[in-house]
């Protein structure tokens, strides 16, 4: 496995490089906006800057970004949740201008009711990529296939507050076939707590692991069989085996712990155990 050096001298593997995305603000974290920004300028500057990708936040938290970062010497690097659809993209668009922010993605909720062709004329105005989060009913196949060559992506929800929010690993694996299939990268948010599928001590959930959805992007003809993998040593060494052109397909996940995957990876032996 190449690397890549980054941060203050710290090496990342290009298969790892921007895969966590800093979803702190989010549940279960719920990390307060200060102490999220505070944090993410602190990746920046350690050993495993690589494996970070910018922080996510909901629309409405840039109103108080302008007075919370102040002059800096970097924009903050930020993609922007629209949990209300594409109503909020104008209002998105006008305020990113004005903030010292590097806008990297958009990630945008589907309204019930709307389909592919309003989806994508309702974010033509985007000039960043656009994550449209996939619904989980009829919409997926169509949907999917609009995105295709637009160079707009998807976005998949792989857990939640409840259990019927974790897909099971058939509907999941279908669903990233599709993705494959339609030649659309995509990205993964909520439930993905570590790197291998496991049952959660405390709810009970069964939650997918990371590593087990990059396995199920690179081989997708035996995707379900990848995201029911528990062993750690034979996730591992599958993962060693994938060429880094998978990151193509599967772009990111959002995580509330940048410590969690750290740690786990450094664990399984894919990545170097840095300084803290």
């Amino acid at each position: 496995m190449d690397l890549v050096r980054t941060g203050a001298g710290g090496v990342i593997p290009p298969l790892f490089a921007g895969l966590c995305d800093d979803a702190a603000v989010f549940p279960p974290g719920l990390a307060p906006l200060p102490d999220a920004v505070a944090a993410h300028d602190s990746y920046t500057k350690a050993w495993y800057a690589g494996l970070v990708g910018p922080l996510v936040l909901a629309a409405p938290a840039l109103d108080a970004l302008d007075d919370l970062l102040g002059p800096r010497e970097y924009p903050l690097p930020v993609s922007v949740t629209l949990p209300g659809g594409p109503a909020q993209l104008p209002g998105v668009l006008a305020a990113v201008p004005n903030l010292p922010v590097d806008l990297q993605a958009l990630e945008i909720a589907v309204p019930d009711g709307m389909g592919p062709d309003e989806v994508l004329d309702a974010v033509s105005a985007a000039t960043v990529p656009v994550y449209v989060e996939i619904p989980r009913d009829d919409r997926r196949g169509p949907l999917l296939r609009a995105l295709a060559g637009t160079g707009h992506r998807a976005k998949f929800r792989t857990g939640g507050v409840r259990a019927d929010l974790y897909p099971s690993e058939a509907e999941l694996a279908a669903t990233i076939c599709a993705a494959v299939d339609a030649d659309v990268p995509f990205k993964a948010t909520a439930g993905l707590h570590h790197a291998l599928r496991n049952t959660d001590p405390g709810t009970g959930f069964e939650q997918h692991g990371f590593l087990n959805l990059l396995l199920a992007a690179g081989d997708p003809d035996h995707a379900e069989a990848h995201l029911a993998e528990r062993d750690g040593a034979a996730v591992a060494a599958l993962v060693r085996d994938l060429d880094d052109g998978v990151r193509t397909r599967f772009t990111s996940f959002g995580t509330c712990s940048i410590s969690d995957p750290l740690t786990e990876l450094a664990g399984l032996g894919l990545l170097p155990r840095g300084e803290a």
